[in-house]
């Protein structure tokens, strides 16, 4: 019988590797099966061309980082076979109504002819699009039962992460909880808004953001404006949302900084340059929103935000502790033949 082993850093550990021997040889087109379900080559190479799409300023990737890339993009389709196994054995597939109330809250910013061009920027079909969000409902919904349910945050358990880390929830300045939209001009940068939306020029820039102020001027929902237009990678999905910002750190803007102290909590301010960190020219506009103060001092174990955020944090915390331990049970239960490590390995130790 063929001997099993983890491979080694190079070709991810967590990837089981059977070398040669008399299991039976895999069939065309065919780079792993899971418990006999087969991974086929299709699906690594269009993972492995969408990477290298939204990424199109990196230089092209040598024949050994491109075998890495592929053995890294494999790993994650075995783990996501053997979770959907997993789940289908549960009764816990998404069913076709939740796949079609989830496709209609992505569809639902868009026009049709919008949502049709969204696919073929993504260089998804309809039915990929649906069997991905039948798999992310999927883990969500196996991950909930057999994880999440099991996780338990007790009054004592913040009460001692409070007392252990007291040092960490004392402010020692102020700071701002933001949001923000962004349009720039430079027309090599990305956008990742759900309107696909991007100005390319100086002038588009200047149009953008004003038909945006007039919008939230006119009542329009901030976070909504900033996920459908906003040109900042980080935070247009979340609704622009920046997180906390320190004093010190804000007021290396001293125009955004000016600004931003005149505002309550909910209100926005006028459009603002973005001046390029090198050239100092006009890079863009931004419109930024004060959700909320914090001043700074020492935060009581009594103040609901602060039991709200260490619970989030153990919970968070323990739930990939779970989760890790869980899909390393479930591979270890599982039969694995990765074909792609294997012939990646023989070739290189000829």
């Amino acid at each position: 019988m063929p001997k099993t082993f983890r491979s080694s850093a190079v070709l991810f550990a967590s990837t089981l590797v059977l070398l040669a021997g008399c299991h039976k040889a895999p069939q065309d087109g065919v780079v792993a099966t899971v418990n006999g379900h087969p991974i086929l080559r299709t699906e690594v190479d269009k993972a492995y061309n969408a990477q290298l799409a939204n990424n199109p300023q990196q230089a092209a990737p040598s024949a050994d980082q491109a075998d890495s890339l592929r053995l890294n993009i494999l790993h994650e389709l075995i783990v996501e076979e053997i979770v959907e196994q997993r789940a289908a054995k549960q009764n816990l597939i998404a069913t076709d109504s939740e796949v079609d109330a989830k496709q209609a809250e992505y569809k639902a910013p868009f026009t049709e002819e919008q949502f049709q061009a969204r696919l073929k920027a993504l260089n998804l079909t309809l039915d990929e699009f649906r069997r991905d969000i039948r798999r992310n409902l999927t883990q969500t919904k196996l991950f909930n039962k057999e994880i999440d349910s099991k996780i338990t945050v007790t009054d004592g358990d913040v009460n001692n992460y409070f007392n252990a880390h007291k040092d960490s929830f004392n402010l020692i300045e102020n700071r701002y909880h933001l949001a923000q939209i962004l349009v720039t001009n430079q027309p090599a940068q990305q956008s990742s808004n759900l309107q696909n939306s991007k100005a390319t020029t100086d002038d588009e820039a200047r149009k953008k953001i004003q038909a945006l102020k007039n919008r939230l001027d006119t009542g329009d929902d901030f976070g909504t404006i900033a996920s459908n237009f906003s040109e900042n990678q980080d935070t247009a999905p979340n609704g622009g949302d920046v997180g906390f910002v320190p004093e010190s750190q804000m007021k290396a803007d001293p125009t955004a900084y000016a600004a931003i102290m005149k505002l309550k909590a909910g209100q926005i301010t006028d459009i603002l340059p973005v001046l390029d960190g090198t050239t100092h020219k006009v890079a863009g506009y931004s419109i930024y929103k004060l959700i909320s103060k914090e001043p700074a001092g020492q935060r009581d174990l009594n103040d609901p935000r602060v039991q709200q955020n260490i619970r989030q944090q153990l919970h968070e915390s323990r739930s990939q502790l779970l989760k890790a331990s869980y899909l390393e049970m479930l591979r270890d239960q599982a039969k694995v033949e990765n074909y792609l490590a294997e012939q990646i390995f023989q070739s290189a130790a000829k």
